[in-house]
């Protein structure tokens, strides 16, 4: 039995953050009913790489749900939609600030359809807020956050992570707080609503930053640091022969990084041997390092030779690296999937690892309102007629992909 099999998920997402709960809940085996927006779908069919309203960004994270397409500008297809609240166990919606209360389906009025269900809303700014007026993207959070302003050249502007770290991390934020509100209500029997804000789930991620404002009264401001950090060394990205390596060395790795550049001299000389010494003087010690770095034929070479002393480090890797790398296959997490319309893709495989459910669900995305008729016909009970008649008013839509 999947860990999920058997929950019922009413998918009100569109583009990332939202989508990206019901991907890891069709993972482990849920089944997930995408609402998608007639007539043209969730806007992300139109994301690069796209091809005629089907694209691998909606692929990807949309695959092994059911699409129902619906005008929901029609009071019928909100009749629908309450219909299928009143059966699921989860509802999920990431819609702008005010959409669900004009449907009349904001939270009080959703448990009352579904006293058991667990509904999550992800925003930028959280539902319960002084900005949640405010709509905003995954930049957007990244920025307000702090986020962005500890990315980047100590000297340079702020830059934005290159890829949806607040989509994603929000939603799996959301996808963890549905599993344990899940469990709760099988110890109670109660639905309950999430809350999830983008700018919350990037602001967790803060240690050092906030720790150190708050202990030194102010006197820490944290800013960005560029490709070293600012208070420990040998902790930053150093350039080898053949690219780059990230190289993380607190006190107790200080004596295996001595041994492997060849320098014991450094280990007990004062002006190196503590932490905020060698943070002082780091500088002089990345030419140290490089130089000695430099010595080798290729970064491969210079990997195995840390590895072998102990010292942590890690190559830097580009996506297309990591596409080939040996240990992404063998976790699992480069999935080469085949779409029966865009042909073969590569996908990130699902992160998590479950004892109990170690087989990989062989899942595809659908097409829009591919399964209008079975979630009306088989979930709702309504007849062939009656479908046909929503399909005459044009309430329901569909798509060859």
């Amino acid at each position: 039995m999947l860990m999920l099999e058997g929950i019922k998920v009413l998918d009100l997402t569109q583009y990332l953050a939202g989508p990206t709960i019901g991907r890891l809940m069709a993972e482990m085996g849920a089944e997930v009913i995408k609402v998608e927006f007639a007539p043209n779908g969730d806007p992300s069919r139109g994301l690069p790489i796209a091809d005629s309203g089907r694209s691998g960004y909606f692929i990807q994270q949309n695959r092994g749900k059911k699409s129902i397409a619906l005008d929901l500008k029609q009071d019928k297809s909100i009749d629908i939609l309450r219909e299928l609240i009143e059966k699921v166990d989860v509802v999920v919606e990431n819609f702008g600030p005010g959409v669900m209360e004009k449907k009349n389906l904001s939270w009080p009025e959703v448990q009352v359809i579904n006293p058991s269900v667990i509904m999550a809303s992800v925003s930028a700014y959280g539902r319960e807020s002084t900005l949640s007026h405010k709509t905003g993207f995954d930049w957007a959070a990244q920025a307000f956050s702090g986020l962005m302003h500890m990315n980047g050249e100590r000297d340079g502007p702020p830059l934005p992570v290159g890829i949806g770290i607040a989509d994603i991390g929000s939603g799996v934020h959301a996808f963890s707080a549905i599993g344990y509100a899940l469990f709760h209500r099988e110890r109670t029997g109660r639905g309950q609503w999430l809350d999830i804000s983008m700018v919350d789930a990037m602001f967790h991620n803060h240690d050092v930053s906030l720790q150190g404002y708050s202990l030194t009264k102010g006197e820490f401001r944290p800013h960005r640091q560029g490709a070293h950090h600012e208070l420990i060394a040998p902790f930053g990205t150093f350039k080898g022969p053949s690219g780059y390596i990230v190289i993380l060395a607190l006190q107790p790795q200080w004596k295996n990084v001595c041994k492997a550049i060849g320098r014991l001299d450094l280990e007990n000389d004062p002006r190196y041997s503590e932490a905020s010494e060698r943070g002082k003087r780091q500088e002089e010690l990345i030419l140290i390092i490089e130089e000695w770095m430099a010595t080798f034929p290729s970064n491969d070479d210079i990997l195995k030779h840390l590895d072998e002393h102990r010292v942590p480090t890690a190559p830097v890797l580009d996506p297309v690296d990591a596409i080939n790398h040996p240990y992404f296959k063998e976790r699992g997490m480069v999935r080469e999937i085949e779409d029966p319309i865009m042909g073969e893709l590569v996908i990130p495989g699902f992160p998590l690892r479950f004892s109990d459910q170690p087989e990989r669900l062989d899942l595809v995305a659908p097409t829009l309102g591919q399964h209008n008729m079975e979630i009306l016909k088989d979930f709702l009970n309504y007849s062939e007629e009656e479908i046909a008649q929503l399909e005459a008013e044009e309430i329901l839509s569909s798509g060859e992909r």
